[in-house]
């Protein structure tokens, strides 16, 4: 009987709780203990980079679940409690205390941390990093009108921490390494989009830049040398270079991984009582016809759902695309799909110009890999179509905004 059995989710962040409350929603009355390494219960890290650093919006409005609905469905949530081994063979979690709990069924849900680069002088105080609230909350106090923030990487991070920055008086650097900001994920044309916006709102970008070292003065950081032997005055430095899952604990408990936790379509890993989900999941996804392992917010929310059938064995797949949103300024962009070796093309409809367009990226068959919706809003069903479709459109047509989006396929 499910009374008498133990699942145990490893991981406080959305996506634990989330599959907390899938497997109560799917009346599994069986005990379910998540573990959260952090004092806070779970919340969701969009708003880390966004409203709470915009407008402060306060934790308990971002927090998944509150106490008392932890209480009401009965799930034991273990705050600050890191998860220290996983024993596959024996079905037990071990503790910091060294004790251990039995599970019958295991979902991982470790998410990821901030990547730290070896730059001297970035542990000295003043030295920013953007992983949970705490960190937001002190960088948030660092955001006055008469500060300047230095940020290390001009990814989804840094540029959202600056448009915040900007809103809020501060004086703002990138210093990215790429020759624009966002060349990984989008592409020359349009990282020369979001170049351009922050140029527009104040922001100094220096491109093709490397960091040498965060300078201090009495253990505190005052600026950043660059390779170029200039040296950028700072009262605070943020380093945003991008994540590193959290995959140890499933990696010495000998589960498969390659960069992520290997998992098929159902979430299952190479143990079958086990799942995992989120940041750490290196998916076989079943409409790409490729592994994918996705840093996004999307997957935390959607994936526990198919994460708790899977731990009650029942038939699930995870089908929807990586999806991804971000608010800079006036700009406001979701984006769906992935460009896992590149594109051939890129196709536009719309005014990049006015920042109100569609940006579409082609594989060499005039595939759909991917598109972006910029202040264009109600084309994101249309723009899943295209890709999960995975057959040739018309260019020409897929440009003309006078043409319906479902009529581009040739």
């Amino acid at each position: 009987m499910s009374q008498n059995r133990t699942f145990v989710i490893v991981g406080g962040g959305l996506a634990g709780a989330k599959v907390a409350e899938a497997l109560r929603a799917k009346d599994f009355d069986g005990d379910v203990v998540l573990f959260c390494a952090e004092d806070h219960l779970p919340y969701e890290r969009p708003p880390l980079s966004k409203d709470h650093l915009v407008a402060g919006k306060p934790l308990t409005e971002f927090t998944v679940h509150t106490g008392d609905w932890m209480r009401d469905h009965h799930v034991d949530v273990r705050l600050g409690t890191t998860v220290t081994a996983l024993d596959p063979a024996a079905h037990t979690v071990t503790l910091p205390d060294g004790s251990t709990v039995s599970y019958d069924k295991a979902a991982l849900a470790t998410g990821s941390r901030s990547r730290r680069p070896p730059i001297p002088g970035a542990d000295a105080h003043g030295v920013h990093y953007l992983r949970t609230v705490d960190e937001s909350d002190a960088l948030l106090a660092a955001l006055t009108p008469q500060s300047h923030l230095v940020i290390v990487g001009g990814g989804w991070i840094g540029l959202e921490v600056a448009a915040a920055a900007r809103g809020r008086g501060t004086g703002v650097t990138v210093v990215e390494s790429a020759p624009l900001p966002l060349m990984g994920p989008l592409g020359p044309e349009m990282g020369t989009v979001f170049a351009e916006l922050h140029r527009e709102h104040g922001v100094d970008l220096r491109l093709d830049a490397s960091v040498e070292e965060v300078v201090t003065r009495d253990g505190r950081a005052v600026g950043v040398h660059l390779g170029t032997g200039e040296t950028l005055n700072a009262d605070a430095v943020l380093v945003a270079v991008g994540a590193r899952p959290n995959i140890e604990l499933a990696e010495d408990a000998g589960l498969a991984v390659d960069g992520g936790v290997l998992v098929d379509a159902s979430l299952q890993t190479s143990d079958p009582d086990v799942v995992a989900l989120g940041d750490i999941a290196a998916q076989q996804h079943p409409v790409l016809g490729t592994r994918v392992r996705v840093e996004h917010w999307a997957n935390a929310l959607n994936q526990p759902a198919v994460a708790a059938a899977t731990m009650l064995g029942e038939s699930a797949e995870y089908t929807n695309l990586p999806y991804f949103f971000t608010d800079q300024y006036d700009l406001g962009m979701e984006y769906v799909g992935h460009t896992p070796d590149g594109y051939t093309r890129l196709v536009v409809r719309g005014e990049v110009t006015r920042r109100e367009f569609v940006a579409f990226w082609l594989d060499d068959s005039d595939r759909v890999l991917a598109g972006m919706n910029v202040n264009v809003w109600d084309v994101t069903d249309d723009i899943k179509a295209l890709v999960s479709a995975r057959t040739p459109v018309n260019p020409a047509l897929l440009a003309d905004p006078t043409v319906a989006l479902g009529d581009a396929a040739t």
